[in-house]
């Protein structure tokens, strides 16, 4: 694979390391590291960022919020984690910029796409946080939607496996991991890494989604030299 431009998809999840919830100082540090590393190395990148470690907005359904009220919430949880990852990458030695969907000109910069593809070809990491700024959109969704606008070469996957399996392998051990699939096969065989409306985009746009592990140091880096272990899914 040839990637020089890529958007990186991390959960609110990610973050969170051993905890579940929260921030994870050092996970936090490492997955920074490993994205100023590739930044480094001469790729252009962006990153999505969920908000799962701090609220899900279907979790909110089960508190007596209302959907979009719930939505808004995880929203800002988005924003709380770019806030951070681009203070971790700036320390790791790689100028970064956090941009929210959702207007917070207090806090961070606003999301244009202009503006973020700019940043981009002067070498800063753009953190992108408020997902598509509406509810009943998933983060994955958002970063289908980013990695399409911004003309990316593969939007990269991050999960706690390292591809997509025929069943979650952690309480199926005789899962097997496929290699390669079409958008067509997520979609039918209904995989769960990421949701129909997310593969669907990514199939109109042709984006190529590559599903890893970046729990490991060095995750992504291995991806981008295609020495990792990942799945390709394909249009």
């Amino acid at each position: 694979m040839r990637l020089k431009r890529v958007l990186v998809k991390l959960s609110g999840e990610a973050l969170a390391g051993p905890g579940g919830a929260g921030l994870h100082g050092e996970t936090l540090t490492t997955i920074a590291s490993d994205i100023a590393a590739a930044a480094h190395d001469g790729h252009e990148i962006a990153v999505v960022v969920g908000g799962g470690n701090f609220f899900r907005g279907v979790q909110g359904l089960n508190k007596g919020l209302d959907r979009p009220t719930a939505d808004s919430i995880g929203m800002l949880g988005t924003v709380m984690n770019a806030l951070a990852l681009e203070h971790a990458i700036d320390t790791a030695g790689v100028p970064a910029r956090a941009m929210s969907a959702v207007p917070m000109p207090s806090l961070c910069e606003s999301y244009a796409r202009k503006r973020a593809l700019d940043h981009m070809a002067h070498g800063k990491v753009v953190v992108i946080g408020g997902g598509t700024s509406n509810p009943y959109f998933t983060t994955d969704t958002g970063a289908a939607l980013r990695a399409a606008e911004l003309a990316c070469h593969a939007l990269l996957k991050g999960t706690n496996v390292d591809g997509v399996y025929t069943a979650d392998p952690k309480t199926h051990p005789d899962a097997t991991r496929y290699d390669r699939l079409t958008h067509d096969e997520a979609i039918g065989r209904n995989l769960k890494v990421m949701d129909t409306t997310a593969f669907a985009l990514a199939r109109e746009a042709g984006l190529t989604v590559v599903v890893f592990s970046v729990l490991d140091a060095g995750a992504i880096g291995a991806v981008l030299s295609g020495t990792g272990r990942y799945t390709l899914v394909t249009p």
